[in-house]
C-alpha cells in the first residue's frame, strides 16, 4: 500500500497514513484519463451557436436585375453567400456536444489520476483544514506553508470557511470529496486533501 505523510497546517508533519492500493495505487492508464477529460470539457459547451442559411435571412425575395443585357453576372438574390449580408452556405446551428461516458470508465480514471498523483508526490495530506475565519490570508498561508501555487484543495464535504478564504487566490479551487473529477485533478499541480476527504474517497471508489 502507498504510504504517505500526514501534515498539519503549518507544514510540519504529524505521522503517516497508508492509502487504500485499489484507489492511490492502481496502474495508471492515461488513455481513459484522456478520454474522460475530453469528454468533460465537451459537454461543458452549451452548443448554443446558430447562424443564417440563405433560406432565413430576411430580404432577397425579388430578382435584383434582370438576366441577361446588363453585361453584369446572373444574380437571383441578393441574399446569396457570395454577396454582403447573405446568407451562410454551411451555417453552424445548435447542437449536444456531450460524450456518454461509461460509470467503470469514469472511476478508473478517476483512480489513475489520483495515483498518479501519489507517484509523482504531488499529494498532501492534512490532519484538518479548520481555518478561524473564511479570510483569504489565513489559507494562503497554509499554501505558502507548501510551495502550493496551483492546487486543488478537497475536503470531506463542502467547507464554506474554505471556499470562501480561497476563492479569491489564483490557480486554486476547493472541492468536497465527492466531487472530485479527472479535469481538475490533473489541471492542478498540488493535491491537498484532509484525512477525512481521504476515507472518503476510498469508501467511494474502493
Amino acid at each position: 500500500m502507498p504510504q504517505v505523510s500526514v501534515y498539519k497546517k503549518d507544514g510540519t508533519e504529524s505521522g503517516k497514513m497508508e492509502l487504500n492500493n485499489d484507489v492511490f495505487g492502481v496502474k495508471i492508464n492515461e488513455a481513459v484519463m484522456h478520454q474522460v477529460v475530453v469528454a468533460q470539457l465537451a459537454n461543458r459547451r452549451q452548443g448554443t451557436q446558430s447562424a443564417l442559411t440563405r433560406a432565413e435571412v430576411s430580404g432577397g425575395g425579388i430578382k435584383p436585375w434582370r438576366q441577361k443585357g446588363t453585361g453584369r453576372a446572373r444574380a437571383g438574390s441578393s441574399r446569396s453567400p457570395v454577396w454582403t449580408k447573405g446568407g451562410m452556405v454551411f451555417a453552424v446551428k445548435p447542437r449536444d456536444y456531450s460524450q456518454k461516458v461509461n460509470k467503470k470508465v469514469r472511476r478508473l480514471a478517476i483512480k489513475s489520476a489520483l495515483s498518479m498523483k501519489v507517484a509523482d508526490q504531488d499529494i498532501i495530506v492534512l490532519e484538518d483544514l479548520a481555518l478561524e475565519a473564511p479570510k483569504t490570508k489565513l489559507m494562503a498561508a497554509v499554501l505558502k506553508n507548501f510551495g502550493a501555487n496551483k492546487a486543488l484543495v478537497v475536503t470531506a464535504g463542502k467547507d464554506e470557511t474554505v471556499v470562501r478564504a480561497s476563492g479569491n487566490i489564483q490557480g486554486v479551487k476547493t472541492l468536497p470529496a465527492d466531487c472530485i473529477n479527472v479535469y481538475d485533478l490533473l489541471n492542478h499541480d498540488k493535491l491537498i486533501i484532509t484525512k477525512d476527504a481521504v476515507k472518503k474517497v476510498e469508501e467511494v471508489f474502493a
